[in-house]
């Protein structure tokens, strides 16, 4: 049974060049970016002769040891963390993806989701490719050993051919490439240490390899880094970018820096807004952890109402857990939750999250507050409410799972047991982010930028 109830992020992906320990480094960074995937890990390395890899099922931690790191020897290497949107999660589907190609060696690793993957691998198939996995990185991969020239035209050639949201690493025998698409739907950045060149999902690894960060690769841009420096082109048609809003909302770690602002105070913003369009008499502001923190610290100075960790969060419990035989009330949300009874006996409470998504484990949470003592329940959550799925590198459930596409908010507040329910108006998230014409609200809009089959 699975523990997770939030929408899920893609993947995260990494690449290092020029580290006498580049694997090591690339670890280092997947071991931060654990957040972006837990389904799998991958390193591709190399030499600048061979390519060296290693893929394993599970967390970061566990796929690698120093025997592993050691045996990816060279250079520049880049990394992957897995959480499946196109195919399962089955070994085959791990990245990076490496073939020889008429070029020579090439590797890559994506965080994101085409839209035209079924009519490319369909065109692909007849053509006479033969496919290893159900991942729609592997078309990319086909395209690119299909076209003609020097790799970077290769890959010009193949990317104006595909549709939907990608941020690439790619890895050559002299070369590391990083790439977004056009829309810059998914998040990639450039980092430095001393001589070595990163590319990162987010900033959060810098501070810990001793990094700085440079800048985020642009919408529709590719860099070229090699021994010659950091070349950058631009070879698409340029249109309005459409930067994913949900990785301000939940999926970025706090500590990133993104698209120009700091995440955690984004999120802190959007709590005090929330304080201010949906106010409510209460004792106590208790924050879902661990994504609703920093929304719970604003609504809590916005209101002027204190806050407490009435809710203590296990962290070690891994993605799923063995049910015992005799039924345990509510026992899915109780092995990741727990509720401290000393700081919600008797009182009103708020309790703060970023986002309701089916809205089972928002119930479950309201009663075990309730459970706890609390006399009143107030459900407060710092974004919009989801109607719409994500096809642009997110797991997120069909249309007719997702409790607000189907329900009005005093539905969902029936549903879930809670004395009042509040979202932060779409108006006030766009007013927090700024640049509001830059984003992709699909998830509350139904509005989608880029062309899907």
């Amino acid at each position: 049974m699975s523990l997770d109830y939030k929408l899920k992020e893609a993947c995260g992906i990494c690449g290092v060049f020029n580290h006498k320990e580049a694997a090591n480094f690339v670890y280092l960074i997947l071991y931060a970016l654990q957040h972006r995937g837990q389904e799998g890990a991958g390193i591709v390395s190399t030499d600048r002769k061979n390519f060296y890899e290693y893929k394993s099922t599970g967390l970061v931690a566990e796929a690698f040891d120093k025997e592993t790191i050691k045996k990816l020897k060279g250079n520049i290497a880049i990394g992957h963390n897995r959480y499946s949107t196109t195919g399962d999660d089955s070994f085959v589907n791990m990245q990076p993806f490496t073939a020889t190609i008429s070029s020579g060696n090439i590797a890559i690793a994506h965080n994101g989701n085409l839209t035209n993957t079924h009519k490319l691998r369909k065109t692909l198939t007849a053509e006479g490719a033969i496919f290893n996995s159900q991942s729609d990185t592997e078309v990319i991969l086909h395209l690119i050993a299909r076209s003609k020239g020097n790799i970077v035209t290769r890959l010009v050639n193949s990317l104006k051919q595909i549709k939907g949201a990608y941020s690439l690493v790619i890895l050559t025998k002299n070369s590391l490439i990083g790439v977004r698409d056009p829309y810059g739907v998914r998040p990639l950045s450039i980092g430095k240490m001393n001589n070595t060149i990163i590319l990162s999902s987010e900033t959060c690894p810098f501070e810990l390899i001793g990094a700085r960060f440079l800048r985020d690769v642009k919408p529709g841009e590719i860099v070229i880094i090699n021994d010659k420096g950091i070349t950058s082109l631009q070879p698409f048609e340029k249109v309005e970018p459409k930067q994913c809003i949900f990785e301000y909302v939940y999926f970025a770690r706090p500590d990133s820096i993104l698209w120009g602002k700091d995440v955690y105070m984004v999120r802190k913003r959007l709590g005090e807004l929330l304080s201010q369009e949906s106010p409510v008499e209460a004792d106590v502001v208790v924050p879902v952890p661990d994504s609703g923190v920093a929304s719970a610290i604003g609504f809590s100075q916005g209101s002027g109402i204190p806050l407490e960790f009435g809710l203590i969060r296990n962290h070690y419990i891994g993605r799923t857990f063995i049910e015992p035989k005799q039924s345990i009330r509510h026992f899915g949300v109780k092995i990741k939750f727990n509720a401290v009874r000393k700081f919600l006996k008797g009182k009103r409470v708020v309790v703060v999250d970023d986002s309701i998504v089916r809205g089972t484990t928002s119930r479950k949470i309201v009663k075990m507050v309730r459970a706890a003592g609390a006399r009143e329940v107030h459900l407060r959550i710092a974004s919009p409410p989801i109607i719409s799925p994500c096809f642009y590198g997110i797991d997120t459930p069909t249309r007719r799972e997702l409790i607000a596409s189907s329900h009005s908010i005093e539905e969902i507040r029936k549903y879930s047991t809670a004395d009042s329910l509040s979202y932060l108006s779409l108006d006030g998230l766009k007013e927090v982010v700024g640049r509001k014409e830059n984003f992709c609200y699909a998830c509350f809009t139904g509005k989608y930028p880029a062309e899907f089959e």
